[in-house]
Order: structure tokens, then sequence, then C-alpha cells
């Protein structure tokens, strides 16, 4: 029978010893590989292990997903062969496209095995003080400013309801843009973590409330973030 490794990558480039080693011969097991980004994987193995030989496995690019990489994947699956599947960054299937190909090795009755790595969701959730009993990753917001500011008052109405966190991203050029919409249209109470270049050199997850990022915000342009909300009475 097929198993199907779930591969974490890192978060940050020199963050390695984020990765147990036991991923190593977990990798070593597989013949064929699904990467979402296939130079980045590459590169990332070969630090892992320099004696791994790259070319000894057969690679499929699944930055999205179409019936080609589909049928790979399945075929690989009735062959009975051993398959990874890693994430450009941190946990497939988590706010990735590796979920696609998950849902199908679900229903084939694959062995799937999911492997200890990052997730920049939980790592920025277990430090920011928030509520971790319940909680909703969104994903990315709007990027029509009209329509992010209704998305995120309305996610903030939702967030005091249920007293939940919300997480969300956004593309590193336009962190600046967001953390001013959300300062600005967010309830002075409300509590928002920021959280920077997780396990990277420049980490820093640091939750203040919306008025107290007005006053002093940082930039965050270009920098990999995340950002989590909490809405308090």
């Amino acid at each position: 029978m097929s198993t199907v490794y779930l591969v974490p990558n890192i978060l940050a480039e020199d963050a390695l010893f984020t990765i147990p080693a036991y991923i190593i011969d977990c990798i070593k097991n597989c013949s064929i590989i699904f990467a979402e980004n296939e130079r980045t994987v590459r590169r990332f193995i070969k630090a892992l292990d320099a004696s791994i030989t790259i070319d000894q496995f057969e690679w499929h690019t699944i930055h999205k997903i179409e019936s080609e990489q589909i049928i790979h994947f399945k075929s690989a699956i009735q062959s009975q062969k051993n398959i990874a599947i890693i994430s450009e960054a941190g946990c497939p299937g988590i706010a990735d496209p590796g979920q696609q190909l998950i849902a199908i090795a679900q229903k084939m009755n694959c062995i799937i095995k999911p492997l200890v790595g990052p997730s920049s969701i939980l790592l920025s959730l277990m430090a920011s003080g928030l509520n971790g009993q319940q909680f909703e990753f969104v994903g990315y917001l709007p990027i029509d400013n009209t329509e992010r500011i209704k998305k995120i008052k309305e996610l903030e109405s939702n967030s005091l309801k249920q007293q939940s966190t919300k997480i969300f991203i956004e593309t590193p050029y336009r962190n600046n843009q967001l953390l001013e919409t959300i300062v600005q249209h967010c309830a002075a109470n409300t509590k928002i973590c920021i959280g920077v270049d997780i396990t990277g050199k420049q980490e820093s997850i640091v939750t203040k409330t919306a008025k107290e990022w007005r006053i002093n915000k940082p930039n965050l342009h270009k920098i990999p973030v995340i950002f989590l909300l909490l809405a308090e009475r």
C-alpha cells in the first residue's frame, strides 16, 4: 500500500533547526515528490542531507492542482509507491494546495503520515496570548479597500460574538496597508497580534490593542507576517 508523507518545510531560510531529524528518513523512503515549488524543495532537501541524490525522485509541481498532476498522483498510489507532499513553507495541507491531493489520498484509502514541523498559524497563536481554544484561519483578506474594511469589521464582529481569535495573512508588500486598515477600523480595545518572520532572525510576536498599534505602527513591508485579531467587550 502507498504511504503519503506530509513533509513540513522551513518558514525561514536559516531555520533548518525547526525540522526534526526523522523527516530525512521519511523523504528517503519516498520515490515521488509533489512539491509546491520544485526549486525551493530541491534546495531544502539538499540542506537537510547533502548525501541525498535529488534526481533519484520523480518530481511533480503542485502550485496549482491540475488534471495532469491528479492523474500522476493517482497512478503513483495505484503503483503502491511512497509519495512526499512538500509545501513551499510550513505544513502541507494547511493554507496549502497540497490539501487537494491529500483529499484524493483519503478517498483511495492510503496511509497518510503527517510529519511534525513549523506552522506560522499555530506558532503565532501559541505566542499571542489570544484565545487558543477557539480560533479561525481565514487566509487572505480582499484586496479592494472597501471590501477589505467590510471584511475586517465582519471578522471583528464575529470574534466578539464567538470570543474567537481570527487569523489572516497578506502578501508581504501589502502588509503596511493592511495594518493601517486594521488599526483605523477596529475598536480601540480590540487586540491585534502581529507575528513577524516566524522562526527567522527577525522573529517578533507582539500583541497590543488597536489603539496602541495606532500610536506606534511597525514597518512590515516585504516581511512575512501573520495577523491575529480578538475583539473584547
